[in-house]
């Protein structure tokens, strides 16, 4: 973890995004369960993409039934409210900041500390259309993902 991350308060970002993730179930009927609540809990310890095989381990030590569907089923309803995200290049998940607006992400992934940091970049976005169009392609979603160092890992 970088050291801009130490003294940075993850119960805040816990707190927030069970906030909003309750707020926007409330409004769209969808049923933030136990499980669901505990896995978003989970995912939002850290800014560090984490994996389902974790989140099992760390289900059955606080008591839920840690079959694999269950994290599955648990993961799929985070993704499709929006609440989280997938990292295709980690086969893992982070939470997302800003759920109330659909958006298509990009990710700066450090290989140092593993800090992922969220950009929702619109340019981006329409700059990937506007070159998939060229060559007479419609995208449907597309995640960017980019490795690198952080700046705190940088300046160390």
């Amino acid at each position: 973890m970088s050291e801009a991350l130490a003294d940075h308060n993850h119960q805040h970002c816990i707190d927030s995004a069970i906030s909003k993730a309750e707020r926007l179930c409330q409004s769209r009927d969808a049923n933030l369960t136990p499980v669901r609540r505990r896995v978003l809990e989970l995912i939002w310890r850290s800014h560090e993409p984490v994996g389902a095989y974790a989140l099992l381990d760390n289900l059955k030590d606080d008591g839920f039934n840690s079959a694999p569907p269950t994290v599955y089923r648990a993961l799929d309803f985070l993704l499709e409210q929006g609440l989280i995200h997938r990292l295709e290049s980690r086969n893992a998940f982070i939470g997302c900041p800003d759920p109330d607006h659909p958006h298509q992400g990009q990710y700066l992934i450090c290989d140092t500390c593993g800090t992922v940091t969220e950009l929702a970049d619109d340019e981006m976005v329409a700059a990937i259309d506007t070159l998939a169009a060229r060559k007479g392609f419609k995208p449907k979603r597309s995640t960017v993902e980019i490795s690198g160092t952080c700046a705190a890992c940088a300046a160390a």
